[in-house]
């Protein structure tokens, strides 16, 4: 089973440019690659899949040299995410919904980036991310299970680390009884004890 924590990041003035900027970076990259697939279609008749875009990363890092300052799964990840868009969309138009084209984001509208992999590790109260540095992060409840991925998020200007976690789960232990529960209208529940 997977669960996700949510903790409160404290990063410093350095870390937050570091973190905008990545988000920057993530958003252009995620519109550049819809500018490719939307041309592509309509001016080629051509599809462009995740695969594609995710083998051209290098290129694009020898093209545009900011991007080797961001983690390469990172930047995967923002082609994933965009795949992800595609995917929803043609499962609406296949089950006659509303489908609703992936648009352009904004500057307000691409609040997250996530480390699917690797690139993060917590070192006790410290949340160490790749190209960004030891980022404080106040662990307020124990994590279960093994932690599988990262997304660094935005919210109302302050910054979280949701951290993605695959554990086992764990049933009660039987205590004997049984009790039957009846939900109704005049009464909201009766119990058969």
């Amino acid at each position: 089973m997977m669960r996700t924590y949510q903790f409160k990041l404290e990063p410093n003035k350095a870390q937050i440019e570091k973190i905008e900027w990545t988000l920057s970076m993530c958003r252009w990259l995620y519109n550049a690659m819809l500018e490719q697939r939307k041309f592509a279609y309509e001016k080629r008749s051509q599809t462009v899949n995740y695969s594609k875009q995710a083998n051209e990363l290098p290129l694009l890092k020898k093209a545009i040299p900011e991007f080797k300052q961001i983690q390469s799964q990172v930047l995967q990840h923002v082609a994933r995410r965009l795949d992800r868009a595609f995917q929803s969309f043609f499962r609406r138009i296949w089950k006659g919904q509303t489908p609703g084209y992936p648009r352009f984001q904004g500057k307000r509208r691409f609040d997250s980036f996530t480390y699917p992999q690797s690139g993060y590790q917590i070192e006790g109260k410290h949340l160490r991310l790749s190209k960004i540095g030891k980022v404080r992060i106040k662990l307020h409840r124990h994590i279960e299970g093994k932690v599988k991925t990262c997304t660094i998020k935005r919210k109302n200007g302050k910054y979280y680390a949701c951290l993605s976690c695959e554990f086992a789960p764990h049933s009660l232990p039987p205590t004997g009884k049984q009790v039957g529960v009846d939900l109704g209208v005049t009464h909201l529940a009766i119990t058969s004890d």
